[in-house]
């Protein structure tokens, strides 16, 4: 595949930046003939910190108090992507002071005087769409009190990037970029005078996106939960942008928002979360609440069908557990995750994924792809799916999983004494012939969760295999890990004896973890990256560390509410079944 520097990168850039061009001598939008009713919602604390001059974008820290957005250095590629992409306009505005609301003006207006006519970098259809999306939807804030000048040259620009996009929206790569290209092209021609007569094929073309991405169940094949909702939440407001216009969006474009909201419903923790599984983070609740709202689906993936996009999804009671039980995608992002779970009890996260590290840099980004860095079992601290760098068309260089599991089994039971997961894969079969299996028995109050993990060498090659490995190690073992990293807001405390940990909760629930097995329990430090926070994260992990010996080794283990929110101790004890 070609790299960066390629005829392919170099003739595609030339093409974006001729056609911006020509877009830009064309006649603008005499008005606006609507607003769009999209709230779309950024963070306050985000804000705030542009405010202050401290610029966080794709991973990179870059303190400049009293600076213009565009006289920064751009330190990366995707660092200047992200600054042409205006998202960081949700962020500002969502702090609606006087002082954020003047730097969301001036930033928007000198990009038009600087980059308007077509220069720059920022003009690509995916950040274009991505741009003009915010534009349109923060107008009324952008051009308070700005004058008739700035108001005609805004619509201007808007009117050019429409253009723009309407000539450039296919070289947009297929899937989240392509559908922020056509959402920005359809509501751009909703919502200027003149544009309309783009906005049939945008919507055709967007219904042909959902059928080529989005399959029959409502999964994309990266399996990343916070894109789903990314889409999801452009597919809604794209068609909130027809209805408006009085077009109603085609029928694959309706079959798809129909098929993923109950994907995300069952993807979301009962706190209002995603699970955050193959680079994705927690996603803006708000955003999830209006798509889930305005799409009119209601309820979630039928049981009978057991998994949502390859995710096994346990509610009982206030808890919830959604667990990896499909192998990961060939993608950028994926991470080697199967038979990792979280947990969440009531408004409150307790065993959580590390995250995507994907805003705090490419090692952590790495860091956060292995197994270790997911609440599961790794063996001799290699992940179960294996990674090597790729190159693409347009540069990616990043790591990408080549060896996956590919036997993956799962069996679920749902009973009046609540819901009983087995599950295995063998990601370390060709390593050391084992496999791991895992069971996951969650009580109906949702209070108490048995776990089992099991190492087998099933097969006689696989036998054959751990028997070398053995003798290699001169019968010292296999080494494996099982981790449960919990969310940075528990405070955990472990025994002397290092068989019981005691986690305790911010509305006073308490936790209980025991564990059952030759294994050595110990309390060690992790991080938690997730997108909504502004750094990573101090946090702890349960590591339960072990050797396999023999063809079956097994370490039984639980979780269970000691007491519970209301000062209650239940009355079970603490007992490993």
């Amino acid at each position: 595949m070609p790299g960066t520097g390629s005829w392919f990168v170099r003739a595609t850039r030339w093409l974006n930046r001729l056609h911006a061009t020509w877009a830009c001598l064309s006649p603008p939008a005499a008005a606006f003939t609507m607003m769009s009713d999209t709230r779309v919602t950024g963070s306050v604390e985000r804000g705030r910190q542009l405010a202050a001059g401290d610029f966080l974008f794709a991973g990179i820290r870059l303190p400049a108090p009293g600076r213009d957005i565009w006289d920064l250095p751009m330190p990366s590629a995707g660092f200047e992507a992200a600054v042409h992409g205006f998202e960081w306009l949700d962020d500002l505005t969502a702090v609606c002071d006087r002082h954020t609301n003047r730097l969301a003006q001036d930033w928007t207006h000198d990009w038009i005087r600087r980059f308007g006519l077509g220069s720059g970098t920022g003009w690509t259809p995916e950040l274009t769409g991505r741009r003009i999306l915010r534009w349109i939807n923060h107008a009324d804030q952008l051009l308070a009190g700005r004058g008739r000048e700035k108001s005609n040259a805004f619509r201007r620009s808007l009117s050019a990037q429409t253009v723009f996009l309407a000539r450039r929206w296919k070289t947009a790569r297929p899937g989240l970029p392509r559908f922020e290209a056509l959402t920005g092209l359809i509501q751009a021609s909703a919502a200027l005078s003149g544009m309309d007569s783009h906005m049939r094929r945008a919507s055709r073309a967007l219904a042909r996106e959902c059928r080529s991405c989005i399959d029959g169940h409502g999964a994309i094949a990266s399996r990343n939960p916070e894109e789903l909702l990314e889409i999801f939440f452009l597919l809604n407001w794209a068609a909130a942008a027809l209805q408006l216009a009085g077009q109603p969006p085609e029928n694959g474009h309706r079959a798809a928002v129909a098929a993923v909201a109950p994907v995300l419903r069952t993807l979301r923790h009962v706190d209002g979360s995603l699970a955050r599984f193959h680079g994705g983070s927690s996603g803006t609740v708000g955003k999830l609440d209006w798509a889930l709202a305005n799409a009119g689906v209601r309820g979630g993936v039928a049981r009978r069908q057991q998994l949502a996009m390859g995710y096994a999804r346990v509610a009982h009671g206030r808890s919830t557990m959604i667990v990896d039980v499909a192998p990961p995608a060939a993608s950028a992002n994926a991470h080697a995750s199967t038979l990792a779970f979280e947990l969440t009890s009531g408004p409150h996260p307790l065993v959580v994924n590390c995250g995507s590290g994907e805003a705090f840099g490419k090692s952590r980004r790495m860091v956060a792809k292995t197994t270790s860095s997911h609440s599961t079992l790794d063996v001799e601290g290699y992940s179960s799916s294996r990674f090597a760098a790729a190159g693409g068309a347009f540069g990616d260089s990043a790591e990408r999983i080549v060896t996956a599991p590919a036997k993956i089994m799962l069996e679920r039971n749902d009973y009046n004494d609540g819901t009983l997961i087995v599950a295995g894969h063998d990601g370390y079969q060709g390593r050391c012939g084992l496999n791991h299996w895992r069971s996951l028995q969650v009580d109906p109050e949702g209070s108490k969760v048995n776990g089992e993990d099991v190492l087998l060498a099933a097969s006689a090659d696989g036998r054959q295999r751990f028997d070398a490995l053995l003798s290699a190690q001169r019968l010292e073992g296999v080494p494996f890990n099982i981790r449960f990293h919990l969310h940075p807001d528990v405070d955990v405390d472990a025994d002397e004896e290092g068989r019981d940990v005691s986690m305790l909760l911010k509305n006073g629930e308490i936790w209980r973890f025991r564990c059952r097995g030759d294994v050595q329990l110990a309390l060690e430090p992790s991080d938690f990256w997730d997108s909504t926070s502004l750094s990573s994260r101090a946090t702890n992990q349960i590591v339960l560390s072990g050797f396999a010996m023999e063809y079956s080794t097994r370490v039984s283990w639980i979780l269970a509410k000691a007491r519970r929110s209301d000062g209650m101790i239940p009355e079970d004890e603490l007992v490993l079944e």
